[in-house]
């Protein structure tokens, strides 16, 4: 029976475990728990093939307790009370040892399995970690919720942290290819590591089947990748191509032009971007570029890159490219991110005066006696608008304006409003 590759190459140890620095490094404290043997229940959410498993393997082996590994998508409610039977023995027995329980997919049970835990967590008989790919503020019971000390949100490991795992592989003689002396060609590993979009397991089983079917004497290319992920490297033989892609598409939506936007998100889609890449510069361009000419845009953005990565790929593309359409198709304005930027330069090259006393907080004690909030008014009193200085003083005397709105889309209508407010001033 052959062990696949990613299941043979998991570290035993805290030094081993690669990825998830937000959380995981020397000094972090759930790496002093682990160590010092203090750790208590935890959630790990996130993508496959991010070191949930992993990790929780490392914790039971760090730990020196009884561990207990389930799935919930095959066991149910009697597997766990045997074990949870089991772990009450030893708690309350000659032992007095707590058991560590692993449940994988936990999401995959209903309430009432879920809740079968409790009892044993509040008794302490058990430590509990469970693994899920759903967010467990929806899929988990808050009575569970409750009793857990900590969540840990997994993300998908940076290309880096898998081309480091994949180049350890193939230098380990025990559990890897050591012994073989496998060479690559190129750019090979790290076009694996991109095309695994984050998933450690994806990235080590296909360099498994790479190598388990490689002529005698061949090494790895490029070509044998792109074969394997049965995909081609559109944009990996050059490190800066994805971000010269990105920038494509970012301007071909600045400049109004759907058919290259969508063709720009094409090639990012078929060469392996994922959806938090290409989502994440969507958003940008929500209000870096479309701004308040069409200010729903964000909105529309926000929830086609959620449901994108909801439903994940191929379907997900389809939502993609309604973002691009809308983004691309709309009315443009920076004026927001140029008032800003205005803003920002002033800062670096003038003094500016303090706050208005009248702007200040006066909901303390004593603020009022200071003559802080005295004279503000309160523009809803005088029906939703009311003469009144709010820039710093330097700044007002000089009449600065930092928002200059555009006539594109729906921004002509706010700058006719400001428009007549400036002439009541």
């Amino acid at each position: 029976m052959m062990i696949p590759l990613s299941t043979k190459m998991r570290p035993d140890s805290l030094d081993g475990f690669v990825g998830q620095e937000h959380f995981m490094y020397k000094g972090a404290l759930l790496y002093n728990a682990i160590k010092n043997k203090t750790f208590d229940s935890a959630i790990f959410f996130g993508p496959s093939g991010t070191g949930k498993t992993t990790l929780a393997r490392i914790i039971a082996n760090e730990m020196d307790a009884n561990f207990f590994e389930l799935n919930a998508s095959v066991t149910g409610i009697k597997e766990l009370k045997e074990i949870i039977d089991n772990a009450k023995t030893r708690f309350f027995g000659l032992q007095n040892e707590t058991s560590y329980v692993y449940i994988d997919e936990f999401h995959r049970w209903n309430k009432l399995q879920q809740d079968t835990l409790l009892k044993a967590l509040e008794e302490g008989a058990i430590k509990f970690i469970g693994s899920t790919t759903e967010n467990p503020y929806f899929a988990v019971n808050n009575a569970v919720l409750s009793r857990v000390r900590s969540i840990y949100e997994f993300k998908r490991l940076l290309a880096g942290d898998i081309l480091k795992i994949l180049a350890r592989t193939l230098a380990d003689k025990e559990k890897g290819f050591g012994r073989l002396a496998i060479s690559c060609e190129g750019r090979a590993l790290e076009v694996l590591a991109d095309m695994s979009s984050g998933d450690a397991r994806v990235a080590l089983d296909t360099l498994g089947f790479i190598v388990d079917n490689l002529g005698s004497g061949e090494a790895i290319g490029v070509k044998a990748v792109e074969e394997a992920m049965q995909r081609q490297a559109t944009f990996y033989d050059r490190s800066e191509d994805k971000y010269n892609l990105l920038s494509a598409l970012q301007k071909s939506v600045r400049g109004s032009d759907p058919d290259a936007a969508h063709h720009y998100l094409a090639r990012l889609i078929d060469g392996g971007a994922d959806i938090l890449m290409i989502g994440r510069r969507l958003l940008v361009m929500a209000s870096e570029d479309v701004g308040m000419a069409y200010p729903s845009a964000i909105t529309v953005v926000t929830s086609c890159v959620q449901a994108a990565q909801m439903v994940g790929l191929p379907e997900a593309r389809i939502l993609l490219a309604q973002a691009v359409t809308l983004l691309s198709s709309c009315p443009k304005s920076n004026a927001s991110m140029s008032a800003l930027e205005s803003a920002l330069s002033d800062l670096e090259k003038k003094h500016i005066d303090d706050v208005p006393d009248h702007l200040k907080d006066s909901s303390y004690s004593g603020a009022k006696g200071r003559g802080l909030g005295v004279g503000y008014k309160y523009p809803h009193a005088y029906g939703g608008y009311v003469k009144q200085q709010y820039l710093p003083d330097n700044l007002y005397r000089e009449g600065v304006k930092y928002y200059k709105p555009t006539e594109n889309g729906s921004e002509a209508s706010f700058k006719k409003y400001l428009e007549s407010l400036g002439k009541m001033r």
